[in-house]
This record gives structure tokens, C-alpha cells and sequence, in this order.
């Protein structure tokens, strides 16, 4: 995280509270899902995910809850926000922990609303500035002209790239910019963002802009489709969990969205560990040789860092669905890949719940004093964060579960959707050791990520 935050955000575990040793962790997860391998392919032989049913709430809820007062109420708030955060950034104390804007974007905003996702649904969409301002300017177009032009056709080729490549530089922003906790920095960045998504908008239409290249639209859906709430036009409902991830269309760049979540939040965990800290030096004296300053030195380090976390995770995916696609069924590997995708989602939920559970915890409290003191200005003010809230083994042991839990709830998705894509079921069974061995890999890989971020 952001360099004040990453104070809060880690470190706050030590190895030596730990209750039991690291590699018992690791053996454990293991065991645990190769015995859920087991167990679906003897207890769920038939898709269950993908026929998932619907059980709409009473009308009167659906019609509070989808009516326009209330969108407009929600549209504003989120306006408010960003409005706040812009103006917070720009006129108040340039401070990481002081001003409103740092912590609401790193912490309320980016991980409180991963939690608001995955327990209530799509919340984002109602409180979507973006869209809400999209939305409020083609209405009063409307009103203004006599004819709006139409919107350009959304290019099929471009499917969520444009998410992917946004939540890319949000990922840099946050881990490798030297002055990416910088108040100012960060308010400079989201107007630039609000101006091209408004460009991008008024050519392609609000709805289908955010639907599949707004980034953050993309980002909080995708979690949201955990949930065991959904929407589907007027009506609010209650579905299976897990089962809104089968319905995700696996347009291109949907894959790389994914490897984006999951490697930023890898690279963020690595980097403060001992195998990135022998590796670093020698990469910033590299570059320091090619004439750059000591601090673009680092950030050129970082930022080469970070690129090889997302494509490190993309390999990985696609060599375990280039394994899949050895056991027959006649699939080529890139649409095997996209057929797959969805079971990324829970392991990037795991990633995110995991490393970054204590500073949610933790400066997520700060929320109530910035909200008094947007500005940073009143030295007077109680500025307290209780750290006791929870402990340095409850925490690991959150951790922990919340990583063997998600890749078990991926292991699950990848064997309902093989039941569905191969005819014969020992071929879907067959396909599934190498989604195994992915969720083994991933599991691995976040308990050593969750060992370095507390050494």
C-alpha cells in the first residue's frame, strides 16, 4: 500500500506470535483441498452453480430498492464523495494519515467496498459517481436537444481491457509512485480519471462503458457476484452463492483483469519480504546506471517488479488450463482459459481479505475523524485508532482460513463449470487435477506472501 499506510496496512503481526509454525499452515491448506478435490468429484456429480435459481424479495422491497428517488440519492452521495475527496486532496493538509482523501481511497473506498460487494451484492453500481454524473448530463442532453446522437458500437475486441489496463495504473499508482499517497497527487489522478471516463462515456454510452471498461465498475461487480444477492432489472433476489460467477461473460481481457487483481495484491506481499529485498538493490543500482534519479531508480525497480507479479499469475493460470486442455474434449487454450476465468474471482477476493484484513480493521476506524476533519486542519481533534481489535493470532488465524476458504469456493466453481464443459465426467474429473494444482500453487503462494508481509 501506499507508503504512511503500509505502517498500518502490515507488520502489525510478528513472526514470533505466530501459533503454530508456517510450513504446518501451508501442509494444512493443502490437505484441505485435496480432500474437497475428493469430495466434489464423489459428492457433486451434477452442475449445481450454473443452474442456480432466483428467489425474488418481496415486491415492495424490490420497488424501494430499484426506484429512481433512490438511485438519485445514492448517484448524489457517491458525487458528494468524490467531490469531497477532490476538494480534501487539493485544499487540505498534504498528510497521508491526516487529510480524508488517502485513507478513503486506499481503505473505505477500495477495500471496504470489496466486503460491501461479496455480503450485499453490486452496491457500487448505485453509488457510482461516474455513472450517476453519466446518467444526470445524457438526461439533461436530452432535455436540451432534440435528438441525441447515438453511441459508438463498444468494440468486441475490446472487451474489459480498458478495466484491466485502469486498474493496472491504479495497482502502480498505489505500490510504486513515490508520491502515490500524496493527497494532491491522488485528486489530481481522479479528475484526470473522471475526464477520460466521461469521454469514454459520452462515446460509447454510460451503461456499456460501465459495464465493461470502467475500472473500478468491473473491479467491485466481479466480486459481487459472490454474493448471494442479485438484481435483475426491477426485481432484488436471492440466488446460490458462488452461482453469479457462472454467469460472468468471459469477454477479452477478462482474464487479464484477474491476473491484474491478483498480481498487484502478490507484488505488494512480496515486496516487503526478503526475496524481493535481494533483488531490488541490484534492479535501482541498474537503473540509477541508466542515469535515472535515485527515486524514478526505484520506481522503475518497482514498477518492473510489479509487471512480472501480473504476468507471473497469468502464466501460472495458463499453464494449469493448458493441463486441462491435455486431458481431450477438443478446446483450444484461450477459450478454456475464459470458460475458467470466473474461478479466479474468489482467490482474488482471498488475496485481498487476507493481506489486507488489518488495515481495514485498523485504519479503516480513521474514517470517523477525517470525516469530521476532511482537511486535516484541526490539531485539537482525537486522532486514536484502537489496535486492539483484534490480535495478532486472530488475526493469522482470519487470514489463514479466509485463503484455504476462497481457493476451496475456487476449487468448487472450476469443478461445477468442468461438469459443464466436458460431456464425459472422468474427462471433467481428469481436467480438474490440473485446476488442483493451481489452487495448491495460489494457496501456497498466499500463505508465503502472508509469511513475508509479517516477517
Amino acid at each position: 500500500m501506499s507508503r504512511d499506510l503500509l505502517v498500518l496496512a502490515h507488520g502489525l503481526v510478528g513472526r514470533s506470535d505466530l501459533p503454530i509454525p508456517e510450513w504446518l499452515f501451508g501442509w494444512a491448506a493443502a490437505v484441505v483441498l485435496i480432500v474437497s478435490f475428493v469430495a466434489l468429484a464423489v459428492l457433486w456429480p451434477e452442475p449445481r452453480l450454473e443452474k442456480a435459481g432466483f428467489r425474488p424479495l418481496p415486491p415492495w422491497m424490490s420497488r424501494v430498492l430499484t426506484s429512481r428517488p433512490l438511485e438519485v440519492v445514492t448517484g448524489a452521495i457517491g458525487v458528494f464523495l468524490l467531490g469531497l475527496t477532490v476538494y480534501s486532496g487539493l485544499a487540505g493538509v498534504q498528510s497521508a494519515t491526516t487529510n480524508f482523501a488517502p485513507t478513503f481511497i486506499y481503505v473505505i473506498f477500495f477495500l471496504g467496498l470489496v466486503a460491501a460487494s461479496v455480503l450485499l451484492g453490486d452496491v457500487f453500481r448505485a453509488f457510482n459517481p461516474w455513472r450517476a454524473a453519466g446518467r444526470a448530463a445524457g438526461w439533461l442532453f436530452g432535455r436540451l436537444a432534440r435528438q441525441a446522437p447515438d453511441p459508438l458500437p463498444y468494440p468486441e475486441k475490446l472487451g474489459r481491457w480498458p478495466a484491466a489496463i485502469g486498474f493496472a495504473l491504479f495497482a502502480w499508482m498505489e505500490l510504486v509512485y513515490s508520491n502515490g499517497d500524496s493527497p494532491e497527487h491522488l485528486a489530481i489522478a481522479a479528475i484526470v480519471y473522471s475526464a477520460l471516463t466521461f469521454i469514454a462515456m459520452a462515446l460509447y454510452g454510460v451503461d456499456r462503458w460501465i459495464e465493461r471498461g470502467e475500472t473500478f465498475s468491473v473491479y467491485f461487480n466481479l466480486f459481487s457476484r459472490i454474493s448471494a444477492f442479485e438484481r435483475r432489472g426491477r426485481e432484488i433476489g436471492l440466488r446460490r452463492p458462488l452461482s453469479g460467477l457462472s454467469n460472468l461473460d468471459p469477454v477479452p481481457g477478462t482474464v487479464a483483469m484477474l491476473a491484474v487483481m491478483i498480481g498487484s495484491v502478490s507484488f505488494d506481499g512480496a515486496s516487503e519480504g526478503s526475496l524481493w529485498g535481494g533483488i531490488a538493490p541490484d534492479l535501482t543500482d541498474f537503473f540509477g546506471s541508466l542515469g535515472l534519479s535515485p527515486v524514478r531508480a526505484i520506481e522503475a525497480s518497482f514498477s518492473v517488479g510489479l509487471i512480472a507479479a501480473i504476468v507471473a499469475v497469468a502464466l501460472f493460470y495458463r499453464l494449469g488450463i493448458a493441463g486441462a486442455r491435455s486431458v481431450g474434449g477438443g478446446f483450444d487454450t484461450t477459450g478454456l482459459a475464459r470458460r475458467f476465468v470466473h474461478t479466479l474471482v474468489p482467490i482474488a477476493l482471498v488475496y485481498v481479505a487476507a493481506h489486507y484484513l488489518t488495515l481495514l480493521l485498523y485504519q479503516g476506524q480513521a474514517i470517523g475523524y477525517l470525516a469530521v476533519d476532511p482537511l486535516g486542519e484541526d490539531p485539537s481533534l482525537e486522532r486514536t485508532i484502537d489496535y486492539g481489535v483484534i490480535g495478532a493470532t486472530a488475526a493469522w488465524y482470519w487470514q489463514v482460513g479466509f485463503v484455504v476458504a476462497g481457493h476451496c469456493a475456487a476449487l468448487a466453481s472450476a469443478h461445477d463449470r468442468a461438469l459443464v464443459v466436458y460431456e464425459k465426467a472422468q474427462l471433467a474429473v481428469r481436467s480438474q487435477y490440473w485446476m488442483l494444482v493451481i489452487m495448491i500453487g495460489f494457496t501456497s503462494l498466499a500463505l508465503w506472501l502472508l509469511s513475508q508481509a509479517n516477517a
